[in-house]
């Protein structure tokens, strides 16, 4: 037997999809911003561990010729990211998505579990409603990066006319360090984040296209937790 579940509203999968493309394109286009100054590495005096990034990859793309191409690119979309980004947190707010979405006091324990239930060390995942524990505090992180990610690019952008933004991220050098180190995080969170759709299988990425879950049901028992949206169920074979 099989059920239809809803689980992501329209709303949700529209800003998810139109995020995508637009975060692809901006991180590009810093790229080749980023080659005008090529100063970052892992390291310390004259020894470099790894630097950003091989100078292969830099002749291949063509990037050191790219500069005001990728300015322009990156200065109409990151207005294109702000405003996906704030009807994104407008909508969660006003439908109280936010309660599904952030963390509680539970979260940080219930992560650990998730983390080791992931990783087959322990047999079951904790209790959840939407989203688990660990997916609560990654989205709440990289909802909170997106807004320092265009507070620091606004602070390098504009450092004479908003120089008091620039000064509250202690100066254009680290403004635009800190830039970088959230361009990192972002890159890092993509990449494991697809990881676990793949591993989550196709019901749960075709899920964010069409807005539902087909579930097989063996036993059609719902068990619904309080304050649950009602398009949760949990399936005990």
């Amino acid at each position: 037997m099989k059920k239809i579940v809803e689980k992501h509203p329209l709303a949700i999968r529209w800003f998810h999809w139109v995020n995508f493309p637009i975060l692809c394109i901006m991180i590009w286009s810093g790229l080749l911003i980023y080659w005008a100054n090529d100063v970052y590495k892992l390291g310390w005096n004259d020894k470099t561990i790894l630097k950003f990034f091989p100078q292969s990859m830099y002749d291949a793309f063509k990037i050191p010729f790219r500069l005001a191409e990728g300015m322009s690119l990156h200065f109409v979309f990151m207005w294109l990211f702000a405003i996906n980004g704030l009807a994104y947190f407008i909508y969660i707010f006003f439908s109280r998505e936010y309660k599904l979405l952030f963390p509680n006091r539970n979260s940080i324990k219930e992560s650990w579990l998730v983390i080791l239930h992931d990783l087959h060390i322990r047999k079951t995942a904790p209790p959840q409603k939407k989203y688990n524990a660990a997916q609560r505090l990654a989205y709440t992180t990289i909802i909170f990066c997106g807004f320092l990610m265009l507070l620091t690019g606004l602070a390098i952008y504009k450092p004479a006319q908003l120089n008091w933004l620039c000064t509250i991220f202690g100066g254009y050098e680290w403004a635009r360090a800190e830039h970088f180190i959230i361009t990192i995080i972002f890159v890092l969170f993509f990449v494991v984040h697809v990881a676990q759709v793949v591993l989550a299988g196709w019901n749960n990425f075709s899920a964010m296209i069409t807005g539902f879950e087909v579930v097989k049901l063996k036993k059609t028992e719902t068990h619904i937790i309080p304050d649950q949206v009602p398009t949760e169920i949990s399936v005990t074979e």
